[in-house]
């Protein structure tokens, strides 16, 4: 199953590695178990940092194709049940090189955070092996239960474990359970898991916090914007921190890629790592999975941020980006997971002979329903406007695909559901005002993006939809804060235009502070943080 460059590569990985690790396979039938066994066994034979085993560990253990990882004679808490390729194999090879001492990449105040949870976790995260927003989820609760001896993780594989997932209903993936309840469903980030986490947590005082030096450059944002603009400044000599939800933001979300100059095919999460390898080649502090919460203003600028740290810094360039917009109608929050999908290429498996709708007549939009189409049984496609907005190749390719129809100068009033299952649309004419519902089992939205503005909307001048307004040199209305990429008013949201508008916004940074030297009380203030 495994080339021999992947050998070759998980042989120079667990060259990091401190202490073995066991695989610990549970014992009894399955269709599956070979299969898996020889997938094991073939990970264990790639170094001599671990080995493979069968044991009897059903009283933790799932089912006879769940293994576990032991470390000096101690499962771990980390346990996959499934074969865990797609996607999910990077999730469990970098789980097992983290149970050998490789260090864990999460934040310094994250990681205190979750060592000091009291209380017994117990997350299961059902998944796809097809979907390329799960693997993040189950990476970053495996890292918990790494952390925290009172945390375990399970990985399960929805697709060996239909029953399972019948049981509970379960429609999109990631679905996260904490103790049995459901955590968390559908597309979610790190950032999201940490704070429903937080009451679960000791409170930290604020001298409990490590405090960072001033700092020259706050770049608030980890998508292509900011990560052009943290390399740009670091390039320049200055010192600079990136604070990110996540690294390469909604980069990751995008499958493919043949718009990228110089590189004809590529993937956002390709993309998104190569990006990430440039930033490590420079001497640029990451807070990823934290959140800013609010930015005051004056000589030093102050940001505040999720973990109850405060940073203080000379210049801040905001890179925020945006995110998919929501309908607003009732029934759309409340079955997000249940029939309700923002992500086609994650979720459209889990409606393969039914009928869909996208919402959405854009390029996104009608990109999604011909990617669906090969696997539902119907596709409807509503567009609030008369026509598509779609390019033509689109739409030429639309109307040649049996299976989707189109609706057009339709508004979506109400998504409908049933026992905890979505069951239609109900949408009105806009020409003729009549209601008029529509049978469905799954709603995919794409409707475009809003601006990831709101913590800075008493802060800095906004336009009517929400971004960010700047100058050719991306200067806002604030002295010494500067923004770029998709959250600002910059048109065309594009991938290479936000790198661009980084290293503008960067280089523009970088005379603002050769403009403005640090003064004497500055300096001194400096000393003292250091």
């Amino acid at each position: 199953m495994l080339t021999v460059e992947i050998k070759k590569t998980i042989s120079n990985y667990a060259e990091g590695m401190t202490k073995p690790v066991s695989i610990v396979l549970n014992t009894g039938n399955h269709d599956k178990r070979q299969e898996l066994v020889n997938f094991l066994i073939e990970v264990a034979e790639t170094t001599e940092a671990v080995n493979f085993f069968e044991r009897d560990i059903s009283e933790v253990a799932r089912s006879s194709i769940t293994f576990g990882l032991e470390v000096e004679n101690t499962l771990n808490g980390v346990f996959f049940s499934g074969i865990p390729t797609g996607h999910e194999f990077n999730s469990f090879i970098l789980a097992l090189l983290q149970s050998g001492g490789v260090a864990i990449k999460l934040d310094r105040q994250i990681q205190g955070v979750i060592e000091e949870i009291p209380k017994q976790l117990f997350f299961e995260t059902f998944v796809s092996l097809n979907c390329h927003n799960c693997p993040e989820v189950v990476q970053a609760v495996n890292q918990f239960a790494l952390l925290n001896k009172n945390i375990s993780s399970e990985m399960i594989d929805g697709g060996l474990f239909q029953e399972e997932i019948s049981k509970r209903d379960i429609q999109g993936v990631p679905s996260v359970y904490l103790n049995g309840e459901l955590f968390a469903s559908g597309r979610v980030d790190v950032n999201y898991l940490l704070e429903k986490l937080r009451p679960y947590s000791k409170v930290r005082k604020s001298n409990e916090i490590d405090s960072t030096p001033l700092q020259d450059v706050v770049v608030i944002g980890g998508g292509p914007a900011g990560i052009s603009s943290a390399i740009y400044v670091a390039r320049k000599g200055y010192k600079v921190t990136l604070v990110s939800k996540n690294i390469g933001g909604q980069l990751k979300e995008t499958l493919g890629i043949e718009n990228f100059v110089s590189v004809s095919q590529t993937t956002g999460t390709k993309l998104a790592s190569a990006m990430q390898s440039h930033m490590d080649d420079y001497d640029i502090e990451v807070r990823e999975h934290l959140e800013v919460k609010q930015i005051e203003f004056g000589e030093t600028k102050e940001i505040m941020l999720s973990s109850g740290e405060v940073l203080k810094s000379r210049a801040v360039i905001i890179a925020t980006g945006a995110n998919w917009k929501k309908l607003g109608i009732p029934g759309e929050r409340e079955n997000l997971g249940n029939g309700v999908a923002y992500c086609p290429h994650c979720d459209g498996p889990f409606y393969k002979g039914k009928n869909v709708a996208v919402i959405g007549g854009g390029n996104s939009g009608i990109e999604a329903a011909l990617d669906l189409s090969g696997i539902v049984k119907n596709v409807t496609v509503f567009e609030y406007e008369r026509n598509l907005n779609a390019d033509n190749i689109l739409v030429d390719r639309l109307s040649n695909t049996s299976n989707i129809s189109v609706i057009t100068n339709a508004e979506t009033k109400r998504i409908l559901a049933e026992n905890g299952k979505v069951i239609g649309l109900e949408f009105q004419d806009r020409a003729t005002g009549k209601v008029i519902l529509h049978d469905l089992a799954g709603i995919f939205v794409q409707i475009g993006l809003r601006p990831n503005s709101e913590p800075f909307s008493q802060l800095l001048e906004l336009n009517a939809h929400g971004e960010i307004v700047v100058d050719e040199f991306c200067r806002t209305s604030v002295n010494g804060i500067f923004a770029c990429g998709d959250v600002t008013t910059v048109p065309y949201k594009q991938i290479i235009m936000s790198m661009g508008e980084g290293s503008k916004a960067a280089i523009t940074a970088a005379d603002f502070l050769l403009k403005n030297p640090v003064r004497e009380s500055l300096v001194a203030k400096k000393v003292a943080h250091g």
